[in-house]
């Protein structure tokens, strides 16, 4: 007979599962920050973390324990939304499921199993963050960190991140293929493929790193061309969003979403690190390339476009927002999923139009502070204008 604690835990999760969410009063006209996470670790099934047989557990204990589920890839696919989470055991080690819903907001579910990638690569301790892309060549590809132990360092927490590859035409069934190289970084995280074939070939978003933690001489956010997927080899990579002193993208930086296509120009969301006293600190900003080349950046707004804010602060790695997932409307609606400190899933919601205007008309930062604050001068000058001319109808 099921343990009886069984049947608590069931409810509990039921109730979670159907909670509604709704957006917070949170307003600064670019986005709305849904009040619930769309995803925890309270989400994944019982079965993929309790033994649910009381002859070999009769504590109901948790034998796989959950420690947080987190950088979702997303898709929406035949009216399903779909996120392809990264899900963190008790034991560091990460592994994909995919929960889906009905609704962009609320009410996601773990799906069968989690995904069992073709184990090719026997030097590889860890999997995480997987974006997805669905792109012109009728394929769905996923590309992800693959990470291994650096056995030619003396430091037994070194390690040497990849970008790992699978495809995918319905989700169920996955392809591994051989991981990027790029001939001039020695490791690679937070990769991106974009959707379209770029003169013929495909194209790639990539991290230019050193180490594992630090970039070194890694200047930003790269761009990169390869014949053969199956066999992707990147000769030069291109820099195109740029690390730079004392602002959000000081430490390190990297493409989170695949870009979104506008009149305008491609819009990308990507992530900035800085420094602090506290640690490091990611948030989100967001940037613009050239539709008919997309490695030549055409505008860049100062600043970050969404950060932690309170209880989003607090977590396993503290201070960070991070996103690897979003979904964009025929009608134009965009929902960004992002992390909050390396525990939980949440869901932001804006528009085509409202990034286009965000990103094109969002001043640069002039990179010191009398400059900062002479631009905010002159934005409070142009609406004292504007507020003693209205006033005078």
């Amino acid at each position: 007979m099921m343990h009886e604690r069984y049947y608590i835990e069931s409810e509990r999760q039921e109730k979670l599962l159907a909670l509604p969410n709704e957006p917070e009063d949170f307003y600064n006209g670019i986005f709305e920050r849904y009040r619930y996470p769309v995803l925890t670790r309270e989400h994944v099934p019982l079965s993929w973390r309790y033994d649910l047989n009381p002859e070999t557990n009769p504590y109901f204990m948790e034998r796989l324990g959950v420690n947080a589920v987190l950088n979702s890839g997303a898709i929406k696919l035949n009216g399903v939304y779909y996120l392809v989470a990264r899900i963190e055991g008790n034991d560091r080690k990460s592994f994909f499921g995919i929960a889906k819903s009905a609704s962009p907001v609320e009410g996601f579910r773990f799906v069968d199993g989690p995904i069992l990638l073709e184990d090719t690569c026997p030097e590889e301790t860890n999997v995480y963050d997987m974006r997805l892309t669905q792109h012109e060549d009728g394929w769905i590809y996923g590309v992800f960190c693959s990470e291994s132990k650096n056995t030619a360092a003396d430091d037994l927490s070194a390690a040497v991140a990849a970008a790992g590859i699978v495809r995918t035409r319905d989700l169920k069934s996955w392809e591994r293929l051989p991981n990027l190289v790029t001939l001039r970084s020695p490791q690679q995280r937070n990769v991106v493929l974009h959707p379209e074939f770029v003169n013929g070939k495909y194209a790639f978003y990539t991290r230019p790193m050193d180490g594992f933690i630090d970039t070194g001489s890694g200047g930003g956010i790269g761009f990169g061309l390869c014949e053969d997927i199956t066999h992707a080899v990147i000769d030069e990579e291109k820099i195109l969003s740029r690390r730079r002193y004392h602002q959000i993208t000081e430490s390190k930086n990297g493409e989170c979403i695949v870009p979104i296509r506008t009149e305008r120009g491609w819009i990308h969301i990507a992530h900035g690190v800085r420094n602090t006293a506290a640690g490091l600190r990611y948030v989100i900003y967001a940037y613009a390339t050239a539709l008919e080349d997309p490695s030549e950046v055409i505008a860049e707004p100062g600043g970050l476009l969404l950060g932690p804010r309170g209880e989003e602060r607090v977590g396993d790695v503290s201070n960070v927002v991070f996103a690897n997932g979003a979904v964009t409307e025929d009608d134009g609606t965009v929902y960004l999923y992002y992390a909050s400190s390396d525990t939980r899933m949440h869901v932001a919601r804006t528009s085509v139009d409202r990034l286009v205007d965000y990103v094109f008309h969002t001043p640069e930062d002039p990179g010191r502070s009398v400059l900062c604050a002479a631009q905010r001068c002159e934005l409070i000058r142009r609406n004292q204008e504007y507020l003693a001319k209205e006033g005078k109808r």
